[in-house]
């Protein structure tokens, strides 16, 4: 019975000595198991009841600007030749210089604003300086033979709108005696051009053409 149980504690001390020289050591598989597998500068230790921190925002890519609207050029008119001076100044205070040009062209006018045919030369005189003592400065006298002779033409126009408005600007002043009517003849004409035209020109320039009835802004035609 003693040597069985000598044997048994020879067997157990043998086993020990085995396991723990010639066995594989504890965590072999990584010997730096926790600075392997955890970034010590990355963690925060979050209390109870505490929020957990928010992540970084992302950055958010900025919208591009707008591209700025392309200048452009645009004319002014049109105007007969006795208007373009009065035209040309009221475009002084914007100090176009070079910037401003005319185009001559010649255009069928359909429409008219007119006094109708005075008796005589003299009374279509007197009736002319009534017209000026009211502030109307662009009329001519008719002294060509026809049946419009010593008539007062006050504007031509293309379209029956354009006259119409002429009319009603002619009336804020005072003239009771004029009136619209058809009229086919073709009439020089000037346009004012303007180049380089960005978006603060364009809404002056706009501001100044509504000081003249009937004139229109457009694109240049070449």
């Amino acid at each position: 019975m003693r040597t069985l149980a000598l044997i048994f504690v020879l067997a157990n001390v043998a086993f020990f000595a085995w396991s723990r020289y010639t066995g594989a050591p504890e965590g072999a598989g990584d010997p730096l198991p926790l600075k392997r597998q955890i970034e010590p500068e990355k963690l925060k230790v979050v209390l109870p009841g505490e929020p957990a921190p928010a992540s970084a925002p992302r950055p958010t890519p900025q919208a591009a600007a707008p591209a700025p609207a392309a200048a452009k050029c645009i004319e002014w008119g049109s105007f007969t030749l006795t208007d373009a001076p009065r035209a040309e100044k009221a475009l002084e205070p914007l100090a176009l210089g070079p910037r401003m040009a005319q185009r001559r062209t010649e255009e069928a006018a359909a429409w008219w604003v007119y006094i109708p045919p005075q008796p005589n030369r003299q009374t279509a005189v007197r009736k002319a300086a009534e017209l000026k003592a009211l502030g109307v400065e662009d009329y001519f006298v008719v002294q060509d033979e026809g049946a419009n002779r010593w008539a007062l033409s006050l504007g031509v126009f293309r379209a029956e709108e354009a006259a119409q408005a002429r009319l009603a600007a002619l009336r804020s002043l005072g003239v009771r005696s004029a009136r619209v009517g058809a009229r086919e003849t073709v009439v020089p004409k000037v346009w004012l051009q303007v180049k380089d035209v960005d978006a603060p020109l364009y809404a002056r320039l706009r501001e100044t053409a509504r000081g003249i009835e009937g004139s229109e802004l457009r694109e240049c035609v070449q």
